[in-house]
């Protein structure tokens, strides 16, 4: 499911802006604290583009992507929960605002 979501969101960054080429990859596995997790890059004519679709894709994943983290402690493990998704989950839709006072 991430893998789909994550190709999707490759897809509107090329509807959404005039870039050239996008690759978006997250680790799988094991990563250590500070290691890099998940790589975006995105080629256009104009850096502007680019910079932004960056910017815009990075917080799309972090709202969107299904992906789990287990983090380990020395006293044991917990289940990372994705703030950026659960705020998005707790706003209602903009349909449901619409012409609210």
């Amino acid at each position: 499911m991430a893998l789909k979501k994550l190709q999707e969101l490759g897809q509107q960054v090329q509807q959404k802006w005039s870039v050239c080429k996008v690759a978006i990859a997250h680790r799988v596995g094991t990563v250590l604290v500070g290691e890099p997790s998940v790589i975006i890059a995105v080629s256009s004519a104009h850096r502007r583009e680019s910079l932004e679709a960056v910017h815009w894709a990075i917080d799309e994943l972090k709202a969107t992507v299904p992906i789990w983290k287990k983090e380990f402690f020395e006293d044991g493990s917990t289940w990372k929960e994705n703030e950026e998704s659960r705020r998005l989950l707790m706003q209602p839709p903009a349909s449901a605002t619409a012409g609210a006072p």
